[in-house]
């Protein structure tokens, strides 16, 4: 059983969700308002929040970016935006997934189990170290020759998943299931702008890499740098 948050304004919606969440034996708790929810979230530390988009008060995408600042609890997107930018926006946001209204229950059950198997799925481990480069997955920061790095979130996922697989070329269809839970092409835009950001922020460029190595048409991979690469 899952603790989970709805936070949805719509009462036919809402009341549908938390009937056939409870009937298949999960905790099920509401609000009909982004703040609210927010502070629900906050307070209450649910497994799962189902977040509408279209709230009353301020936006789902404020909403996410906010609760996203101070925690990363599961957040599976409820939304009647079916455009593919605002699907982006919002898992760039932070979203671990997200379901296009109308949807059946089933739908959502499946997603619930999926994000709540990841997220079991990432136990506390010792920190990842590749050359000088060190990442700590429990407190979620990261370090270069013994000096922070300030990263956002996905950011953090992207470095992560490449430390764990040192060498090992990593595709973008991969980075986009594994960071963005997006199962499907069309992301590669988003992909690329946070490779650059991170080799930005490591002191790095794609014309002179020392940790971030694309290969052409397959992926990128992380590996420590050589002696000539300092």
């Amino acid at each position: 059983m899952a603790t989970i948050l709805v936070v949805e304004d719509d009462p036919g919606i809402r009341s549908a969700l938390v009937r056939s969440l409870g009937e298949r034996g999960h905790a099920v708790a509401t609000a009909t308002r982004g703040m609210d929810g927010l502070q629900q979230a906050v307070d209450d530390r649910p497994d799962v929040v189902l977040l509408d988009l279209g709230l009353p008060d301020v936006d789902g995408l404020q909403v996410l970016a906010m609760l996203r600042a101070v925690s990363d609890v599961p957040v599976i997107v409820i939304t009647a935006r079916d455009d593919d930018a605002d699907v982006v926006r919002a898992l760039d946001a932070g979203a671990d997934d997200y379901v296009a209204k109308p949807f059946g229950v089933d739908q959502v059950e499946a997603r619930l189990r999926a994000v709540l198997r990841r997220a079991g799925a990432a136990p506390v481990s010792e920190p990842v170290v590749v050359g000088g480069l060190s990442i700590d997955p429990r407190t979620r920061q990261a370090s270069l020759d013994g000096s922070p790095i300030d990263l956002s979130r996905k950011e953090f996922d992207v470095l992560l998943l490449l430390a764990s697989r040192p060498g090992e070329v990593v595709s973008k269809r991969e980075l986009l299931a594994e960071v963005w839970r997006q199962a499907y092409g069309g992301g590669d835009r988003t992909v690329d702008v946070h490779l650059s950001w991170l080799r930005r922020k490591l002191g790095e460029s794609a014309a002179e890499p020392r940790y971030l190595h694309s290969v052409r048409g397959v992926g990128v991979a992380l590996r420590a740098p050589g002696p000539d690469e300092g």
